[in-house]
């Protein structure tokens, strides 16, 4: 055991006093701002307005189009088609809505036309669809002799009130709330099993190289080099996200000291008393949302999980390392690692939202290679504590019949040079 400690010390120290790992330690955060501020700002400009002409022989639609900043409507009803289409080939306008005059609103429908060099956005054209047809419609509630005031009054609109069986108050949007936080929990495992397992790799893979896994193989067990890489690694990355969390809350709490207040105070249009109110009623249902959301237990698991699943795909990340001998020609291994993975992410966002107590959310929650993922996904939705306890220990069991598979490979690959293995040279491996 003390061996297995002084390589996981050793792994630990040569992560953490790694160059590359301080700077992104304290760069990647800013990054991740600078990024989140330059979508915003980008959010926030405007496109240039295009310029849309009209050719309106009916005169009964034009004064449905009103430009705005997006799109400016010009009337050229009077000019000849034939030279607006000139128009449009040499771009002096965007595009062409041509309306004929016809006596008859159902041949009508079928003969306009949007004339353009490219193809308009889907969304511009159900624009221009929705006005056109709101005219049409009310031509024919007149032609109907139909009171259209009667029909707008007369239209009902529902809204449903939602309850628990229990008597309580359920909220709106509160799945996809809960889908949000369960999937950024999923994400952020899946993430870390990616980045600090391939870290795992391409410390194996540069010590085989540079054949200092011969003099450490000489002092201890292949199996203790690859747990102690294993623990080693996921410390250093364990830290990083505790110094991320801390730079996180530092920076919410500042921006929330120096914007938070001072913002409330600027509104002119706000009582002290009203901008009080607006705030309760924010707390009040923000309370209400985490109240349906079991944190606590969401923290935990995460822990457990994170903990399994790391070490699960380390240990085939060390024995791909220890088979060969650049990063190269570990492509052709990594594919089936990742594969499970990104299954895991694709059933937990469009099946666990659906249906979060469904046969395949349930299965794959429990099966090892996507439980982490799945799992928390669906934790927000009310799992039974007994199908957690099921997928952990089917997690960790797996775990250690992996562990000890891959040592298998790990002992005879570490000292194999200047072939490529194959998938029957690692079963091979497995057998001696």
């Amino acid at each position: 055991m003390s061996k297995l400690n002084l390589i996981i010390k050793r792994e630990f120290v040569a992560k953490v006093r790694n160059k590359s790992f301080i700077v992104m330690t304290f760069l990647s955060p800013l990054l991740f701002v600078g990024i989140a501020v330059f979508v915003g700002y980008l959010s926030t400009m405007k496109a240039d307005q295009k310029t849309i002409a009209i050719h309106d022989e009916s005169g009964l639609f034009i004064k449905e189009f009103k430009s705005d900043d997006e799109y400016k409507y010009v009337d050229f009803s009077l000019v000849d088609t034939k030279i607006l289409k000139d128009s449009i080939v040499n771009e002096s306008y965007e595009g062409l809505l041509v309306i004929p005059k016809v006596t008859n609103n159902d041949s009508l429908q079928k003969k306009i036309q949007y004339i353009s060099n490219n193809s308009p956005n889907a969304s511009f054209v159900e624009k221009i669809e929705n006005k056109i047809a709101k005219v049409i419609t009310a031509q024919n509630f007149k032609s109907a002799n139909l009171d259209t005031i009667a029909y707008k009054n007369a239209e009902a609109k529902v809204e449903i009130g939602l309850a628990k069986a229990s008597g309580e108050e359920a909220l709106k949007g509160i799945n996809e709330v809960k889908i949000v936080i369960g999937g950024a929990f999923g994400y952020l495992i899946m993430m870390f099993i990616v980045i600090y397992g391939n870290m795992v790799m391409r410390s194996v893979i540069e010590e085989k190289v540079s054949r200092i896994i011969e003099v450490i193989i000489s002092s201890v067990k292949p199996f203790q080099l690859m747990m102690g890489k294993i623990i080693g690694t996921s410390l250093a990355g364990v830290l990083q996200f505790l110094i991320w969390a801390i730079i996180a809350f530092v920076l919410y709490f500042g921006a929330t000291m120096i914007f938070g207040v001072p913002m409330n105070n600027k509104v002119p249009n706000l009582t002290a008393e009203q901008v009080a109110m607006a705030n309760t009623f924010n707390l009040e249902t923000l309370q209400l949302y985490l109240n349906e959301i079991p944190l606590v237990l969401m923290g935990v698991c995460f822990v457990f999980y994170f903990i399994g699943g790391y070490f699960l795909y380390s240990s085939f990340y060390a024995s791909i390392g220890a088979a060969v001998d650049n990063e190269t020609d570990s492509q052709q291994f990594l594919l089936p690692i990742i594969m499970p993975l990104i299954l895991g992410v694709y059933i937990g966002f469009f099946t666990v939202i659906n249906d979060p107590h469904g046969t395949v959310a349930t299965v794959f929650s429990m099966i090892p290679l996507t439980s982490p993922i799945v799992m928390m996904m669906r934790i927000p939705f009310g799992v039974p504590l007994w199908q957690i306890g099921v997928s952990l220990a089917l997690l960790f069991a797996t775990f250690l019949l992996v562990v000890w598979f891959a040592a298998k490979i790990y002992r005879v690959g570490i000292l194999m040079y200047g072939k490529k293995p194959t998938w029957k040279e690692l079963y091979k491996w497995s057998k001696y």
